[in-house]
């Protein structure tokens, strides 16, 4: 049973609606709006939304969106079939109005949407009775196999046949007594060797290997000696390179950095990160790829159309123009736009959602001419992957700190993910830029399981404090390290360090958490009890930039552990993503779509080197500019 169908112009106006119940609806039609029409996450599954599942169609010719609402436990099979049959009777029944624009008329489409409604429950009961066909050949998967692919495969199948064949004329060689023996044609030689062969066949065992040495029964058994590891170096050799300390001088263990020696190099990085980070450098490819597009027609025809000069737009240049768009002309183009997606690092399924997306986009649409069809596909896919890219809301922490500033507690920022991805030294960026805006930092060291993980951030703490020393601000010390060892509760130290900060007037806590795999339980119900307990203002997930179908993954089942085991109505979930390795990928950029995709949240920083001024904001346009490029 159906609770709701509503038809609604894209500029908001409610051309007309049907609702089954008294329920209030508006807040999941906004949703649906919100989170999914405007994100570009179009495709065939269901959004839902508390308890109501919602589906919709566009119709880009006429600018208008058919949405249904049911309740999500039901399995109402003629939904898809029902949102097409209404689609085309609204079109064709109002198509002169909807030409004109007149979309504050009257619309009774009353009786049309029971008649359209009782033949698809009635289609529905009859399918659900009749019994399950067999698949045709142009529903299977060997159907879509290319002939390229069936011949590599052929040839690969190919290879251990030739094997096989090559081995049986040596197996047949090596015993040709027997086959002479069989035809009854043996000479006297032949008799003799294999008589020989014979006798001799047992006395093989026997007989030792004369490079074997002989056991001395004088020999005495020898106690275990100690294992020598090769380059494993001496005490004395120990004592050499340790530069813990130089020269019998105290370590610096309060981290006020007054030890070290900055370098001019590290002198220039202070004053270049007041105030917002800079974005990314955009590409500079884009010329380029605006003067390949604006190629006259005789152009296309020469070596370099025939080499694919227009990269992966090049399919798009058999369309015919001044017609709509239709599903048939679109399919054959996403496989290669989904293969070039992916091509860029983006995941699979990531990659296949997005492309359903684009189509639904570009369905209907209506081409101009033949030179403008590779400009307007690409603006669409770019319109797509910005909006993709583009946040929700934006998180400006400079903003959310003077806020906590001013009521007289500490901004708190949590940094997690998998091993081995950056979250020490990107923390370590994110409080050098906060110093330089004025902040306070306490760094809280709940890394208590990595060897080396509190001596990292001592060793950033020092650093920090050095550029930044209390000389200059008044005598405070700008950064401070928060740590009680190894083996606690690092949910117990982030809570004391929490307090700690709030009771000296520090600005914002910074919780290093430790490095844990998306399947390991018991760290993921660790990670779930310091965000439960403490309830940090920003959860940042620290992923690398180079993964592609692991950032699906491990973005889920964090969020998952998260919503598992805090047993909370509303869980604390990731608010953040801050990317790393940006600077390793060139222009496969798909890991910043997925994690976008995946959460729906933004990213918030992205590493783009080894430094503390190597911290930018997301580029959207740059990124999208990158994933296009052929």
């Amino acid at each position: 049973m159906l609770d709701l169908f509503t038809i609604f112009s894209k500029g908001g106006i409610v051309l007309w609606y049907f609702q089954g119940t008294s329920q209030l609806f508006t807040p999941s039609v906004n949703a649906l709006i919100k989170s999914v029409i405007l994100q570009e996450r179009g495709g065939n599954e269901a959004f839902v939304h508390n308890s109501v599942a919602l589906k919709y169609r566009l119709d880009n010719e006429f600018e208008l969106v058919f949405v249904v609402a049911y309740q999500k436990n039901l399995q109402l099979s003629y939904v898809d079939k029902l949102l097409n049959d209404i689609q085309l009777e609204f079109r064709d029944k109002y198509k002169d109005d909807l030409k004109q624009g007149n979309v504050s008329r009257n619309f009774e489409f009353g009786e049309t949407f029971k008649l359209l409604l009782k033949n698809a429950e009635e289609e529905s009961k009859k399918e659900a009775l009749k019994p399950k066909k067999m698949r045709t050949f142009d529903e299977s998967q060997k159907s879509k196999k290319t002939v390229a692919s069936m011949i590599e495969n052929k040839k690969d199948a190919a290879k251990p046949n030739k094997a096989k064949e090559s081995a049986k004329p040596a197996v047949n060689e090596v015993k040709p007594s027997e086959a002479e023996a069989v035809n009854g044609e043996c000479d006297e030689e032949t008799i003799k060797k294999n008589r020989e062969k014979f006798f001799n066949r047992g006395l093989k065992k026997v007989k030792s290997s004369p490079s074997t040495p002989s056991r001395s029964p004088d020999l005495k058994k020898k106690g275990k000696s100690a294992r020598v590891w090769q380059l494993g170096g001496t005490a004395k050799e120990a004592v050499d390179l340790d530069f813990s300390s130089e020269k019998g001088a105290e370590v610096d263990v309060n981290g006020t950095g007054d030890d070290i020696v900055v370098s001019e190099e590290n002198r220039r990085w202070v004053g270049q990160m007041k105030g917002n980070l800079k974005d990314m450098d955009p590409e500079s490819s884009d010329d380029e790829e605006e003067q390949e597009e604006d190629l006259p027609i005789e152009k296309t025809k020469s070596k370099k159309a025939s080499s694919g000069g227009y990269g992966m737009f090049n399919v798009f240049k058999g369309l015919i123009g001044s017609k709509s768009l239709t599903n048939e002309d679109i399919r054959p183009v996403l496989e290669k736009v989904k293969e070039h997606l992916i091509g860029k690092n983006v995941a699979a399924a990531i990659a296949d959602k997005l492309c359903e997306s684009i189509a639904t986009k570009l369905e209907g649409k209506v081409l101009g001419t033949f030179n403008t069809i590779a400009s307007t596909v690409k603006k669409t896919l770019q319109e797509a992957c910005v909006q993709l890219l583009s946040p929700k809301r934006r998180i400006d922490i400079l903003r959310d700190a003077l806020s906590c500033r001013d009521s007289g507690r500490p901004y708190v920022v949590t940094f997690c993910g998998v091993n081995g991805v950056g979250k020490s030294t990107n923390l370590a960026k994110v409080a050098f830029w906060l110093v330089e805006n004025g902040f306070r930092i306490m760094i809280a060291a709940c890394d208590t399981f990595r060897a080396g993980a509190v001596e990292q951030l001592r060793t950033h703490t020092r650093k920090l404090n050095a550029l930044h020393p209390p000389s200059q601000h008044k005598g405070q010390q700008m950064v401070q390290l928060y740590e009680k060892g190894y083996g606690k509760d690092a949910s117990g130290i982030a809570m004391e360090a929490i307090n700690f900060a709030r009771d000296c007037r520090v600005d914002v806590v910074l919780v290093d958490t430790a490095g844990r795999m998306q399947d390991n339980e018991p760290l993921m119900r660790a990670l779930a009890k310091l965000v439960k307990l403490n309830q940090p203002d920003l959860v940042l997930f620290v992923g690398e930039a180079l993964v592609g179908n692991e950032a699906v993954d491990q973005l889920v089942k964090f969020n998952q552990a998260l919503a598992d085991h805090s047993h909370m109505e509303n869980p604390r979930l990731i608010d953040g993503i801050l990317l790393t390795k940006f600077d390793t990928i060139d222009d496969k950029v798909g890991a910043a779509v997925s994690m976008t995709y995946t959460t729906g949240q933004p990213i918030v920083f992205v590493g783009t080197g080894q430094t503390y001024t190597d911290l930018k904001n997301l580029n959207a346009r740059a990124v999208v500019n990158a994933l296009l490029k052929a």
